[in-house]
């Protein structure tokens, strides 16, 4: 058990019990808020649970599902994956997904199936079936991909593949909802780093102090 005592102007001292840092931490990692709810500092649990998911999930919706993936191929590193994970359990999906689809597996929650990785055309825009190639199309194999899951497929650096359809399909949402589930990532860090060293309380005279002013004023 931590307990951190915080002098008051009024001569009563503040006392903030972490009871076991370390497990309030990881439990505000695994479910943001969590953490706090399990130091009895509820109020601030529910804002970090709210604020937190909301910007994560919102994010998730811009990017109907595919801007959380874990991908750490060269031709593909999914380095906002990183800050992400730092939401918790919401990502585990990802990692999910990851370890099934690595050696060619099919995505266990398949969302749809993607154009051919070997179609002719130099324009990924030719996702759209027209009646030219329709009847071709129909006697490819497709690529699937899912929730949370990684692009299907071979990645380049210049042509087309389904990283390059999904940037297509949602424009910028895409780049805003990988922006959104970043922050919320980062959001839930700076609540993990308040349930493990406590809160920062500032005392009048440490206020007073840090602003220059003497402290009978």
């Amino acid at each position: 058990m931590t307990e951190i005592v915080f002098p008051q102007d009024d001569g009563q001292p503040l006392t903030v019990d972490l009871r076991n840092p370390y497990l309030a931490a990881l439990l505000g990692w695994l479910i943001p808020g969590a953490g706090h709810f399990y130091q009895r500092r509820r109020a601030k649990g529910a804002l970090f649970c709210i604020c937190v998911l909301s910007t994560f999930f919102f994010g998730l919706g811009l990017g109907r599902g595919r801007v959380v993936y874990a991908s750490f191929d060269k031709a593909d590193f999914r380095w906002q994956f990183v800050p992400q994970l730092a939401c918790g359990v919401v990502t585990f999906p990802a990692l999910v997904q990851k370890s099934i689809t690595q050696n060619g597996g099919d995505p266990m929650w398949v969302l749809c199936e993607r154009f051919p990785g070997d179609h002719p055309s130099d324009d990924f825009r030719f996702a759209k079936i027209t009646p030219q190639n329709q009847d071709q199309k129909r006697g490819e194999a497709t690529l699937k991909d899912g929730f949370m899951a990684p692009p299907a497929g071979p990645k380049v650096l210049q042509g087309n593949d389904v990283l390059a359809k999904w940037h297509f399909d949602y424009r910028h949402d895409f780049e805003m909802g990988t922006l959104f589930t970043v922050v919320a990532g980062l959001l839930n860090l700076m609540a993990i780093y308040d349930a493990f060293v406590g809160p920062a309380i500032i005392t009048r005279a440490q206020k007073q102090r840090l602003e220059g002013a003497p402290e009978g004023s």
